[in-house]
């Protein structure tokens, strides 16, 4: 039982670990143009500078709420490692994490609400805004943002399910 807690929470800081660089990172979509590599995130537009990401009047609410939500995933993602923390040595014996689980699984809706957002609005956005863009993939800022909503989701479950023994 002292090993699965110990991995839960090795898995859960590599959680929080991996959102901070999936949220702050803009390599959420990489591209190639006529003058190199070009990545943006949830921030920043970067080719051989990085600049401020230029949306629309239509996109910006939407920007704006993705951004919002990895951010809210961040602070709900570290409150849940601090409860389990106070938890694992205030709870009694038999109890289960509940408190940690249901605080890890609003960390999770906020991952999917926020990287959903981004997926619908923004990955072919830059693609039809640039022209000279001749291609473009998700990048690993993307990538690491949907292995955190399953470790989130694995972990609130857990979280649930196991007893202080």
């Amino acid at each position: 039982m002292l090993v699965l807690l110990a991995g839960i929470f090795v898995v859960h800081i590599a959680t929080v670990i991996m959102l901070f660089v999936s949220t702050i990172a803009n390599v959420w979509m990489v591209g190639s143009n006529n003058f190199g590599n070009v990545s943006w995130g949830l921030w920043l537009h970067c080719n051989t500078t990085c600049e401020p990401l230029a949306v629309s009047g239509d996109n910006e609410p939407s920007l704006k709420a993705a951004q919002a939500f990895m951010i809210l995933s961040i602070i709900f993602s570290v409150i849940a490692l601090v409860t389990f923390i106070v938890q694992l040595f205030t709870l009694e014996k038999g109890k289960r994490f509940y408190i940690t689980g249901a605080i890890m699984l609003v960390c999770w809706m906020c991952i999917l609400i926020g990287v959903s957002i981004y997926t619908a609005r923004f990955t072919d956005w830059q693609t039809v805004n640039q022209a000279a863009l001749l291609s473009s993939h998700h990048g690993y800022s993307f990538i690491l943002a949907w292995i955190c909503f399953c470790f989130s989701f694995i972990i609130g479950i857990l979280y649930l399910v196991l007893r202080k023994k």
